[in-house]
């Protein structure tokens, strides 16, 4: 990968991070992020005392993931405009609600009312495309990658540590109160979100900012091809993460494989995903941010490939998750990265989102699928192989991606 120049910014023109922002920002991430990475273990439990099969749960993940991709872009317009703390705080209570309501469902609409619609807008309003657009207003360019590795590592904090967490709620009090716990958890994101106050026009970058109306910002990034290429790609980060966060556990049941290895390969996904996103904001910060995304997708490509070749045990299951952990979203920050050099921050928030809308596209049918595709095959084994194939086609798209800022007319 080649350096980028510029990466070196004189002392003069250094500013400190703002660490109450990325410190609030980075609590928020972890709360948000912590109970829907634990989805799948909820999905035997329930499904044993519900007697739904694995497609009615999927159905419901797969629409959290739609939900969270569809509200996102809208959510992220209104932080813009109204400001952050407004959205996380509605994040906090949508949270609460869903998960409460998930816990009571005795029919499979209200698991996918609750589990899925609510806790998919809860997530699509205090997820990484309203937080990180709030850091990016907040800290200098210089500064971007950076803080965006340290919210996107929190954010894999919390499924490290809401893997354990809920496991272990799950075999103390069941399934259904655990829930309920989760959503108590969940109303403190409106306390920790209050540094976090502002919206587009505030911070130390709104100065520079190019004005232009939503429209006008929508019609310049749909037309821009290197913005439609990072679109298409994001789709296949979605596809991959989502299936193994809802289906891991019960793929390590169906080969044969201890329970508590489930547990431990989610902590450690959450684990090694704080090496790896912090490392790829030190790395997205001094090298080309396409390149380095084209590698992560080859990288997940041929780790999916040797788990499901290689004999299968309790020692490659930790393997695995260790490599994928590194893999795992350390896409997000050069990807949001990119949206910021391209376009600026004005309308951050609306194009990240986009953005995620993508991904978690993505995300619904690879949580979707792997239902669908189990109990029509009994295995699945064709969703991994599809994950293969689309993480070489999203090195593809992302190789010819300009890591520059759009062409604008000149302003006095």
């Amino acid at each position: 990968m080649s350096a980028i120049s510029g990466a070196s910014v004189p002392s003069s023109v250094r500013q400190e991070m703002p660490w109450l922002i990325i410190a609030a920002g980075s609590i928020v991430a972890m709360l948000t992020f912590g109970p829907r990475s634990a989805m799948g273990f909820f999905q035997l439990p329930m499904l044993a005392d519900t007697g739904w099969d694995r497609t009615t749960f999927g159905l419901a993940m797969a629409l959290q993931n739609l939900c969270w991709g569809v509200s996102q872009p809208f959510f992220g317009a209104i932080a813009d405009k109204f400001g952050t703390w407004r959205v996380l705080t509605m994040s906090g209570l949508l949270y609460a609600s869903g998960l409460i309501i998930m816990a009571h469902a005795d029919a499979p609409i209200w698991l996918h009312i609750g589990g899925g619609v609510l806790i998919g807008m809860a997530v699509g309003s205090g997820s990484f495309g309203v937080l990180l657009s709030a850091f990016a207003r907040n800290v200098t360019p210089h500064q971007r990658s950076m803080a965006f590795g340290i919210c996107t590592a929190a954010g894999s904090a919390g499924m490290f540590l809401f893997a354990p967490l809920s496991q272990g709620l799950i075999s103390a009090y069941g399934w259904s109160d655990s829930l309920i716990y989760l959503g108590v958890l969940m109303l403190l994101v409106p306390l920790f979100a209050i540094p976090l106050r502002g919206n587009s026009s505030s911070g130390i970058q709104s100065e520079a900012q190019y004005k232009q109306s939503i429209g006008e910002a929508l019609k310049e990034a749909l037309g821009h091809k290197s913005y439609v290429l990072l679109v298409s790609g994001f789709f296949v980060c979605g596809y991959q993460v989502a299936f193994i966060t809802a289906h891991f556990p019960a793929y390590i049941g169906d080969i044969g494989i201890d329970a508590r290895y489930a547990v431990i390969a989610l902590a450690l996904i959450g684990f090694f995903n704080i090496i790896g996103s912090l490392s790829a904001g030190f790395i997205g910060q001094r090298y080309s941010k396409p390149y380095f995304l084209a590698w992560i997708y080859i990288a997940r490509s041929v780790a999916v490939t040797a788990f499901l070749l290689l004999p299968q045990s309790p020692a490659s299951v930790i393997v695995f998750a260790i490599v994928m952990g590194l893999l795992w979203l350390s896409t997000v920050p050069p990807t949001n990265a990119l949206v910021a050099i391209m376009f600026g921050t004005r309308h951050l928030g609306l194009l990240g989102g986009i953005v995620f809308l993508s991904h978690q596209v993505g995300s619904f049918l690879g949580v979707w699928m792997g239902g669908y595709l189990y109990d029509h095959f009994g295995s699945y084994d064709p969703v991994w192989w599809l994950g293969v194939a689309l993480g070489l086609f999203a090195a593809v798209v992302h190789w010819p991606i300009e890591e520059k800022a759009v062409a604008r007319p000149a302003v006095a």
